[in-house]
């Protein structure tokens, strides 16, 4: 690929990444992870722990809604146009007031320790030197103060190569670090959870994202197989409740005593919220932040999704936690289209479950979402530490822009739903969906 012959438009030159890899190789220079899904699994298995590498890789029962939702992007096929003027790209979306150079976030993931000892630290720098909303877990394993402040450094910080932020038009037209998400579990008790909202507010987070559908964790039988909770094994996981002043002061004792206080109580407690609990907390954020977005996470049906417009919410996150929670569950993009129809023209539809290729993003992008979130993909390239983090989704958007190019497609707004030939009976080669156990 002809390195001077840029594309115009305002989307960074992610393309050249590939070009970037290949010379690299005479050099023998190569990626310290693999950018193929099932080979980057493979890697990952190598890397991490037992305890790693299954909290990032279990699913619900027998993986059958993960599964689902892989089969469901095979399902949907992609009809190329040809003869298309494609040197002139556009990948920009707009989500919340901040546009971003491509639709594509990082997804709340927990105890990211368990991955690489910089853990949130190191996806947030990754995420900040993109310029790609970057979403921190409550189940974290670093502070929200800690992750904030490494998320601000990486806007200066320089990136490893030109073609990042290669911008035709103007730089001030996209974020230098990308928006930051505070994903939030409400606390039993609402002073925890009015705490740390407070503290997200005040380092920057801009956007809340309240998950609904885990009030506890659905049944991963290849995590209780070697009981895989390091909530349980000491202060991992806890450094948000170890940091909080609120949690602190009143069950910072029982904490000492118990390590699973944090997790238990203030997190997967096993006590659902109700749309009238969701609708108070929706109400004191943007009493707090003034207005900024509210988002709520683990839609999967029409009717939820207007009921979140109804009672505040500015966006949804269409996701069925990447299979981990509800087994037998509809896939989430199959659902996508509907909800779509229905509030799309209302709020921010985000979407997750499944995402592992730049296909994958334009077949989201198609049926309705506005950006997609990816989570494994990120995690198992954290395995081999930041470079292996940045060389994933590096590689993700340079998979997007190149599939974008030879398919025809020169703006997202170009992704439309008759892109797409459904085939109801479609499945999936064996091979193609990570499997389950490994």
């Amino acid at each position: 690929m002809d390195p001077y012959n840029k594309p115009q438009g305002p989307s960074p030159h992610y393309s050249l990444y590939q070009r970037e890899l290949f010379a690299n190789g005479p050099e023998g220079k190569l990626p310290s992870i693999s950018s193929h899904p099932e080979k980057l699994q493979h890697d990952a298995r190598k890397n991490l722990t037992d305890k790693g590498y299954w909290y990032s890789s279990s699913n619900a029962g027998l993986g059958w809604t993960h599964h689902a939702n892989r089969e469901a992007f095979y399902k949907h096929k992609i009809i190329p146009k040809t003869l298309q003027d494609t040197n002139t790209r556009d990948l920009t979306t707009e989500i919340f007031g901040h546009k971003i150079p491509a639709p594509i976030m990082f997804a709340p993931i927990g105890i990211n320790k368990i991955y690489h000892p910089k853990g949130e630290l190191a996806a947030a720098t990754v995420a900040g030197e993109l310029g790609l909303p970057y979403c921190l877990s409550t189940a974290a394993s670093y502070s929200i103060e800690e992750v904030a402040e490494a998320h601000e450094k990486s806007a200066s910080k320089k990136n490893e190569s030109n073609s990042v932020n290669s911008y035709s038009g103007s730089k001030r037209e996209l974020e230098t670090s990308g928006p930051r998400f505070f994903q939030l579990y409400a606390s039993q008790d609402s002073d925890v959870t009015e705490s740390l909202l407070r503290r997200a507010w005040a380092s920057g987070f801009d956007s809340v994202m309240i998950t609904t559908d885990t009030p506890q964790l659905g049944l991963r039988m290849t995590d209780t197989d070697i009981a895989n909770y390091a909530f349980y094994y000491g202060d991992l996981g806890n450094e948000m409740g170890l940091s909080d002043p609120v949690f602190m002061k009143k069950y910072g004792d029982d904490l000492k005593k118990d390590s699973s206080r944090w997790i238990d109580h203030s997190v997967w407690h096993g006590k659902p919220l109700t749309w009238e609990k969701v609708k108070d907390i929706c109400k004191f954020w943007h009493e707090l932040s003034g207005g900024r977005p509210f988002v709520l996470k683990g839609i999967q049906s029409v009717e939820d999704a207007e009921t979140a417009l109804s009672i505040g919410c500015d966006g949804i996150v269409v996701t069925n936690h990447a299979g981990r929670q509800v087994e037998g569950a509809v896939s989430s993009l199959e659902v996508l289209p509907d909800i779509a129809k229905a509030v799309g023209d209302k709020c921010t539809i985000l979407f997750d479950s499944g995402i592992r290729t730049g296909s994958d993003i334009m077949k989201a992008i198609a049926l309705g979402a506005h950006a997609v979130m990816i989570g494994r993909m990120w995690v198992w390239g954290l395995s081999a530490g930041e470079a292996g983090c940045r060389h994933v989704v590096r590689s993700l958007l340079a998979d997007l822009d190149i599939n974008m190019t030879v398919s025809g497609y020169r703006s997202l707004r170009d992704l439309k739903p008759t892109m797409l030939k459904y085939d109801p009976n479609g499945q999936l080669p064996a091979g193609l969906a990570e499997p389950s156990i490994m």
